[in-house]
């Protein structure tokens, strides 16, 4: 409500309003606008807003295709389990959601993401109009924990539940929340469409609610190709959150809301007390495992191909014995949510590998070992 009022008064200074879950940044030019004027223009706007219980902001419903547990995130769960492969996550992200929330079953959960209204609080969650938000029905309102350690890859557009919040993914790259599904880009880089218009590359809006549908991985992919170009468009609703109606649902809804919370939170704890039991509560990469070997140890005509960075090994792209060139990809080192490619420095075949996949490795290590 603040920064839709100080939007309508217009003043001359301020560049940029972005609203966080409980704050508003504002980006202002100091030399036309003093901080001293700024702020009294934001008491005179703050002291004119009316009572926060009787207040209705603008919000818009809009309506995503959701392709559940999508081949896209699972390939990213396979990845994963290469730098954790026990992580209680593991091989579902989907089953670790519903355990850790107390739900009876799969079906329990994804009656809850289809019906949940999910209410946009920030954008740009790192990067590229990447939506958090949380679902107006506290019933709703699904927990995790996020991956340790982080994932390196996530598809575009994948999405996933972090803590209480949901979260579209507005790139590849890093990340850490748990998958349900993926759905349609939260940013168009190159084309003005009816859902991306007034000039901005990004689709969704603070106060949006988002609403899940459900379509096949085939058909998202066609929704994805079709959405950036126009030719596919989604159903946006326009309406208001009013705050007094929300307050009188949680009121009439007291008794449901505890028990699910309660049940939830029963849920939590026991997850988390079986890992304390079984180890799981904590990853530490063991570093006095893994080390370098001595030059001495080094065949004659031989050089050993070493890790840049600490971190596992995702990936082993030769056998013993392959002949290789110069610049060849022979190994994969995941590191602080990065992928680091091992190439060869020179022409000449694998005489030895000293490592092996999901293996941790220390800066220097030697992974494998080349004659050339």
């Amino acid at each position: 409500a603040l920064m839709e009022a100080v939007k309508a008064q217009n003043i001359e200074g301020i560049l940029e309003l972005t609203p966080g879950i409980r704050s508003l940044q504002i980006h202002y030019e100091s030399l036309q606008l003093p901080l001293d004027e700024l702020v009294d223009h934001l008491k005179r706007i703050e002291e004119a807003l009316p009572p926060i219980k009787e207040m209705k902001v603008p919000t818009r419903t809009v309506y995503l295709p959701l392709s559940w547990d999508d081949e896209a995130t699972k390939l990213a769960i396979q990845k994963y389990e290469s730098v954790r492969k026990n992580a209680p996550w593991c091989p579902s992200n989907i089953e670790f959601i519903r355990r850790i929330n107390g739900l009876d079953s799969i079906q329990d959960l994804r009656d809850i993401l289809f019906s949940a209204s999910y209410l946009v609080m920030g954008l740009g969650d790192v990067y590229l109009g990447a939506p958090v938000a949380t679902p107006v029905d506290p019933r709703h309102r699904l927990v995790t924990t996020k991956y340790n350690p982080a994932r390196t890859w996530t598809p575009e557009n994948a999405v996933g539940i972090g803590g209480a919040y949901l979260c579209v993914y507005g790139m590849e790259g890093p990340g850490g929340y748990q998958f349900v599904g993926r759905t349609v880009q939260m940013w168009n880089r190159y084309k003005q469409t009816k859902d991306f218009k007034e000039g901005k590359p990004w689709l969704l809006r603070f106060f949006d609610q988002i609403r899940f549908y459900e379509v096949t991985a085939a058909q998202l992919l066609e929704m994805r190709e079709d959405f950036v170009h126009g030719r596919f468009q989604l159903r946006v609703e326009e309406s208001e959150f009013n705050l007094a109606d929300f307050n009188r649902f949680l009121t009439e809804n007291d008794d449901s809301i505890k028990t699910f919370k309660e049940k939830q939170q029963a849920a939590f704890d026991a997850e988390r007390q079986h890992w304390i039991e079984t180890g799981q509560a904590t990853f530490e990469i063991d570093e006095a495992s893994v080390g370098a070997l001595d030059e001495s140890e080094i065949p004659e005509g031989c050089r050993a191909i070493q890790s840049h960075v600490p971190g596992s090994v995702w990936k082993i792209c030769v056998q013993e014995g392959d002949q290789v060139k110069k610049g060849d990809l022979l190994l994969i080192v995941e590191s602080m949510k990065m992928e680091i490619n091992i190439t060869s420095p020179v022409d000449g075949s694998i005489e030895t590998l000293l490592t092996s996949e999901g293996s941790p490795t220390n800066k220097g290590q030697t992974l494998a070992i080349i004659k050339d």
